[in-house]
């Protein structure tokens, strides 16, 4: 088990994140760059002593030996006896991979290729709709089914020359209506992202939109495709096996965008510019596999993450993409994250003796400046910040807005390192008129602590290729702090209770069984909700 005692003694003498700047040295050797992506985490307090304390984490983990174990199949997943490769998704010009004697490539390969031949039909007509060429896709899943297409559509809308698409998740009914009120269903194909085909939220708002369809055409389910492993029952929804695209237990929900979990992404924007994206994530699973680890992105993005987290006591990490089409980012993030390395235990069952993963939250900068900032800036408690900025906008006739947003994403990496003194403080209360004891009291409200960290990841333009660079950036992050918090980041047992509960709860709900035996708190508030409260 490791012991952070020493990164924590460390993090409590390590200088301010100013004086280590006056190292002209300091920013060429703590920044990354590869293949266009350049990670400076020279704003934090990390210096060269304690990244090589950072750096033994790694050692001591045994990281090199169980990511070479990920990348050749072996069952990483202990508890629930998979091997973990979604990377094998993106892995289009490398050799054979090989699962429990199978060399699992070919089928991933056919998959591909028929995801892009049905792709290419929508596209370009030659699969229709009961009155005419596609209009609309409906992406209808959750979690893994949702978060990753929805955020890849929304980041790659510049590279967008097919139907529009839109993603019904929430089993809320004003998900689906919402939805539904912008498409014909004559001209709309639904896709069905469900592994098992019996996710509770998906099924259900399947099964809501094929009535809206049956309304107006003579076969719904031909206007269906599956993203599934269960040819039965799909075939049981009424949806033919030639559209119905599967993957294997290997690739866990909230890694599955790179293959049939994409497919309205590759429908958004065609299949070169998806095998563009698979590009980006192979690229950067070939640098983690080959790059030393003190020039390696996804790890020392984890050590920096693991030295906020567990040696500075940091209990939350913003991620902040100045670019308003990253919208999804962060909570798809958020999920990677949490549901991956938000765990109690170790591998062998025992407590953890520390705490686990971060608290991951964000928005897109310049909207955040407005909200939240003002408590990063000035609140009690220290935030990390992960800002991401590109160089060039997709519109060139506005590129004088792109350098704003550039000036404001560095200002406040800036201004949260420097932070302002009372002097400062003092000064500026003093030029609008304060004087004695009212100047004092103004100042103070005028004071930023500085010394906050943050990193930046910076690249010319989001295309295709670098979305890829970056999700896998953040993957191989999220193994590298789980393998060296020895926990099992590829399973989410978390999720599954709630699940449960709200199964045996529905009927509850709808009254067809009483609330004997619940919760005076459940009981309650049923009551109220089925109309019998005060």
């Amino acid at each position: 088990m490791i012991d952070f005692n020493a990164l924590k003694t460390r993090a409590a003498a390590a200088k301010p994140i100013v004086a280590q700047l006056e190292d002209s040295k300091r920013v060429p050797d703590f920044s990354i760059m590869q293949d266009g992506l350049l990670f400076d985490y020279s704003k934090t307090t990390i210096d060269r002593d304690s990244r090589d304390l950072l750096l033994g984490l790694l050692e001591t983990a045994g990281v090199a030996a169980k990511r070479d174990a990920m990348f050749g199949g072996t069952a990483i997943n202990e508890t629930e006896g998979r091997a973990v490769l979604h990377t094998a998704l993106r892995n289009l010009n490398a050799g054979p991979i090989v699962v429990d004697g199978e060399d699992i490539m070919p089928s991933i390969l056919e998959t591909l290729a028929a995801m892009e031949a049905f792709a290419a039909d929508v596209r370009t007509g030659a699969y229709q709709g009961q009155g005419g060429t596609i209009t609309d896709v409906i992406n209808i899943g959750i979690g893994g089914s949702d978060l990753g297409p929805v955020m890849a559509v929304r980041a790659l809308s510049p590279y967008h020359d097919g139907p529009r698409c839109h993603f019904v998740s929430n089993i809320d009914p004003g998900d689906v209506a919402e939805v539904l009120k912008n498409c014909d269903p004559i001209r709309t194909l639904v896709i069905v992202a469900s592994k098992t085909f019996t996710t509770i939220e998906t099924m259900t708002n399947a099964r809501t939109v094929r009535d809206w369809m049956a309304k107006s055409v003579s076969d719904p389910a031909a206007q269906f495709a599956a993203i599934s492993s269960d040819l039965d029952k799909t075939a049981e929804f009424g949806i033919a096996a030639e559209r119905v695209f599967g993957f294997g237990n290997y690739v866990g929900g909230r890694y599955s965008v790179w293959g049939p979990i994409g497919l309205s992404v590759m429908l958004a924007v065609g299949a070169a510019h998806f095998r563009d994206f698979l590009a980006g994530g192979a690229a950067m699973d070939q640098h983690f596999r080959d790059a030393p680890w003190q020039e390696n992105l996804p790890a020392m993005l984890a050590l920096v993450g693991l030295w906020h987290s567990h040696a500075c006591d940091y209990a939350t990490r913003a991620v902040l993409p100045y670019d308003n089409r990253l919208g999804r980012l962060p909570a798809y993030f958020q999920q990677l994250e949490m549901e991956s390395n938000g765990k109690g235990v170790s591998m062998d069952g025992a407590p953890l003796p520390f705490h686990s993963g971060a608290v991951v939250w964000g928005e897109p900068g310049t909207n955040g400046q407005h909200a939240f900032y003002q408590l990063i800036h000035q609140g009690t408690r220290v935030i990390p910040c992960e800002f991401m900025i590109a160089a060039r906008a997709h519109e060139p006739d506005l590129q004088y807005q792109q350098e704003l947003l550039i000036a404001n994403c560095l200002a406040q990496s800036k201004a949260l390192m420097e932070g302002r003194g009372m002097d400062v403080a003092r000064k500026i209360a003093a030029s609008k008129g304060f004087t004695g004891d009212e100047c004092e009291r103004q100042a103070s409200h005028r004071v930023f602590q500085g010394n906050r960290p943050s990193v930046t990841l910076a690249y010319e333009m989001m295309t295709p290729f670098v979305l890829g660079q970056i999700i896998a950036l953040y993957e191989h992050r999220v193994f590298v702090e789980g393998v060296v918090l020895g926990i099992n980041s590829f399973d989410q047992w978390g999720v599954e209770l709630g699940k449960e509960l709200a199964t045996g709860l529905e009927p509850v709900v709808t009254g067809r069984q009483s609330t004997d035996g619940q919760d005076a708190s459940t009981t309650a508030l049923v009551d109220f909700l089925r109309g019998k409260g005060a």
